[in-house]
């Protein structure tokens, strides 16, 4: 890959990674039942409506979940894939592998997602840990439903919340799983978003 496409490659990383947090973020606050009015979440529903609102017409909602959102985040992981393929590499590559190779990355990127918000919801208890902020509250609400079934296992005990430490456990292992299966499938990272 010469210079100027990997510029290329790099601003379309850049640009496409953010659309997709965004998606993904989404999905997971609708999930959470995350506060739809806080400022944050208002910022990323109008970030992703213009692709997301004519999808939601055709792709209906099942059960609570948000199928449009999986189905968009698939879909830019498959075109991003290919466009960065073409640019880098000169060649297209099957639609159905870059498919599954797109749901790794969806699935790794929602770990890291994870990942960061437990890491911020650490930090801030000790730093902030009544702050009101809009982004730390939504947050708390995101991260929420993830900690609530291990903390029902392992309680607070003295004002330390270990479940956090268990969820990070299960998260590293979830990320490596998936690294096991992005090796077996010859995972391109150059061309998915999340690795």
């Amino acid at each position: 890959m010469n210079q100027w496409a990997e510029i290329l490659v790099h601003i379309i990383r850049t640009l496409a990674s953010l659309y997709m947090l965004f998606v993904v973020l989404r999905f997971l606050l609708q999930m959470a039942r995350a506060d739809f009015y806080n400022q944050f979440s208002q910022a990323i529903v109008k970030v992703t409506n213009p692709l997301l609102m004519p999808l939601r017409k055709i792709i209906p909602g099942l059960w609570g979940i948000d199928l449009a959102s999986l189905v968009l985040a698939l879909l830019l992981q498959v075109i991003i894939g290919e466009l960065l393929a073409l640019v880098a590499f000169q060649t297209l590559i099957n639609p159905g592998l870059m498919l599954i190779w797109g749901l790794l990355g969806l699935i790794k990127l929602t770990t890291w997602i994870t990942w960061v918000g437990l890491i911020i919801m650490v930090v801030t208890s000790f730093v902030a840990p009544h702050s009101g902020h809009p982004a730390l509250v939504l947050i708390r609400q995101l991260m929420e439903p993830i900690l609530r079934p291990v903390q029902r296992i392992i309680p607070p005990i003295g004002g330390l919340d270990f479940s956090v430490l268990f969820v990070f456990l299960a998260v590293n292992v979830v990320q490596k799983v998936i690294d096991i299966f992005a090796y077996k499938l010859s995972l391109v990272p150059t061309v998915i978003i999340g690795y």
